[in-house]
């Protein structure tokens, strides 16, 4: 299962970036509100990792039947990859911010790619070395689908802080 992992997360990680990337558009493409949810409707880091987990949320559920005899922790390493990657777009957009004064678009664009990357490696080496054990899936699970609820709540009602603030616009929302 070596090989087949190391596939089986290159596939994820490409899913992923390919997925994540066409989500960043579809909205303004479609200006569907079916779609809100799950893409991008601004600019806001928010958004950005919003367009990162559910590719993840998706890929896992592709992933899962394959995955959950040999791996009972499955859902356990999904939801540390997927909160690690989401949680790195910010860390690096302020940190850069903080550091520099700005992020130019091209950079906030590696972010999301490396932060797709950081994620399914940190999945690997959880694949590798934690002990294999359904305990704890459950909730894990219900965990990713909670933050699931809560990018798309936070799409049509986000709290009025700089995380979810567009920077293009300075609105927040659809505004």
């Amino acid at each position: 299962m070596k090989r087949s992992l190391f596939l089986w997360q290159l596939f994820g990680a490409t899913f992923t970036a390919v997925v994540g990337t066409l989500l960043h558009f579809l909205f303004g493409i479609t200006e569907s509100f079916a779609v809100a949810p799950f893409s991008a409707i601004n600019e806001s880091t928010w958004e950005h990792m919003k367009i990162l987990f559910f590719p993840m949320l998706v890929f896992a559920f592709i992933q899962n039947p394959f995955f959950k005899k040999e791996y009972p922790n499955f859902w356990k390493v999904k939801l540390a990859g997927i909160t690690l990657g989401a949680l790195s777009i910010p860390v690096l957009f302020y940190t850069t911010i903080g550091i520099f004064g700005s992020s130019p678009a091209w950079l906030n664009v590696t972010f999301f790619f490396l932060a797709d990357l950081v994620s399914y490696a940190l999945e690997s080496y959880l694949y590798k070395k934690q002990a294999p054990s359904s305990k704890g899936s459950k909730l894990a699970l219900a965990l990713l689908l909670f933050i699931a609820l809560l990018f798309a709540v936070f799409t049509f009602y986000p709290p009025n802080v700089p995380l979810f603030q567009d920077p293009i616009t300075g609105g927040y929302s659809f505004v």
